[in-house]
């Protein structure tokens, strides 16, 4: 008796709380906005995944690449990125993606209908347009080092770099959404924009504060006292666009096999990333 009635007491809760939870969906689609909105379903993923496990958009440096140590090793203010070797969308972004294949229009005299001459297939630029909610200072230091980090793989060495002086910026590795979807996608990185809200709050954070901790206690105080640490400021929430161009080698080209590709052979395989 008593199990039947805390049985249906917990069923009257929980249409009331789904009431009001409808009943609110329902105001802020009267009033414009959408309930297919984060408030329903995203989730910040800052923390680091399994690598089998992670399905998160990424850009990352390619596995091996001596620029792993080049862009991460002491280095303070990309510090929160080596774990990934590179940046993530901590919510599911917006991707918009256009494969074509290109025909010439051979016209023919006095012909109604034109031929159509096979030119080339190709994989066109993909815009990755996602959020970055920034809740605390380890999260701002997260969006600072994310921005810094695609200010440098759009930039050529260059000047002073005397080992690397002349090289283009850096291809990245595209990966999100699983194995036949994109799997370590060789990409360049066209343009990047990212949007600065007025109207929100702003955490400040200090990407030398790893520095700082290794320092004794005095250095510490005279350091906070000067102010010598600079603090950059992240903004509660900010959208980051991205957009990338598939590039594949001359050598990687010679392995395309369609069979493989229908298969999903070529998505998986290491080092090619087909799409």
């Amino acid at each position: 008796m008593v199990q039947n009635i805390l049985k249906n007491a917990g069923k009257i809760v929980k249409n009331a709380t789904g009431g009001v939870i409808n009943r609110t969906l329902a105001r802020l689609t009267g009033s414009g906005i959408q309930t297919d909105s984060r408030i329903v379903q995203a989730r910040a993923r800052w923390s680091g995944k399994g690598a089998q496990n992670d399905w998160r958009v990424k850009l990352t440096i390619p596995n091996g690449s001596p620029l792993e140590t080049y862009f991460f090793q002491n280095n303070a203010v990309l510090s929160p990125l080596e774990e990934n070797k590179g940046i993530f969308w901590p919510l599911t972004p917006n991707m918009i993606i256009q494969h074509s294949a290109n025909f010439n229009a051979l016209a023919q005299t006095h012909n109604n209908y034109p031929f159509q001459a096979y030119q080339n297939s190709q994989v066109d630029q993909m815009n990755i347009i996602g959020e970055f909610p920034v809740q605390n200072q380890t999260d701002a230091k997260h969006w600072v080092a994310t921005v810094h980090f695609l200010r440098t793989i759009t930039k050529m060495f260059f000047g002073a770099d005397d080992n690397l002086k002349g090289n283009p910026p850096p291809i990245l590795h595209l990966s999100g959404y699983g194995t036949h979807m994109f799997e370590k996608v060789p990409v360049i990185v066209n343009t990047f924009n990212v949007e600065l809200r007025g109207g929100i709050d702003y955490i400040s954070t200090q990407q030398d504060s790893v520095y700082r901790s290794q320092l004794p206690p005095s250095e510490q105080f005279k350091l906070d006292a000067e102010n010598d640490l600079d603090a950059t400021w992240a903004p509660t929430l900010s959208n980051i666009s991205v957009l990338v161009t598939p590039v594949y080698s001359r050598d990687t080209i010679k392995n395309f096999n369609l069979k493989k590709f229908a298969s999903g052979e070529l998505s998986r395989q290491e080092g090619i990333g087909f799409i």
